[in-house]
C-alpha cells in the first residue's frame, strides 16, 4: 500500500471511530430521553471504546512524529482531528445532559 493510501486509511480510521463514538452518544442522550438509562450508559460505553480506538490511532501518529517521522498535515487530517475533537466534547456535554436528565426523574418520583 502506497504511504499516500495508508494516511488515508489512518485518517479515515480517525474520521469513523470519532464519529461513531458521537453518534452513540447521541443514542445515549436519546435512551436517556426515555429514561432507559442501563441503555444510556452501555451506549456511552460502546462510545468511550471507539474514542479509545480513535486515540490509538492518533496516539501513534503523534510517537511517529516524535520520533522524527513527521506527518503531512492535509485537509482531511484536519478534519479527521476536528471529528475527534467534536466527538469528545459531545459525548462530555451528553453526559451532564445525561446526569440532569437522572437528576429530574429521582426529583419527580
Amino acid at each position: 500500500m502506497s504511504e499516500v493510501n495508508n494516511m488515508e486509511l489512518i485518517i479515515f480510521n480517525i474520521i469513523n471511530y470519532g464519529g461513531t463514538a458521537k453518534s452513540l452518544s447521541y443514542e445515549a442522550l436519546a435512551a436517556a430521553e426515555k429514561g432507559d438509562y442501563d441503555e444510556a450508559d452501555r451506549l456511552l460505553k460502546e462510545a468511550d471504546q471507539n474514542l479509545l480506538e480513535s486515540h490509538k490511532v492518533q496516539t501513534d501518529l503523534i510517537s511517529k512524529e516524535a520520533a522524527g517521522e513527521k506527518t503531512e498535515v492535509s485537509l482531511l487530517m484536519v478534519h479527521a482531528q476536528d471529528h475527534l475533537m467534536t466527538a469528545i466534547e459531545a459525548k462530555s456535554l451528553i453526559e451532564c445532559m445525561i446526569s440532569l436528565h437522572k437528576r429530574i426523574d429521582q426529583m419527580s418520583e
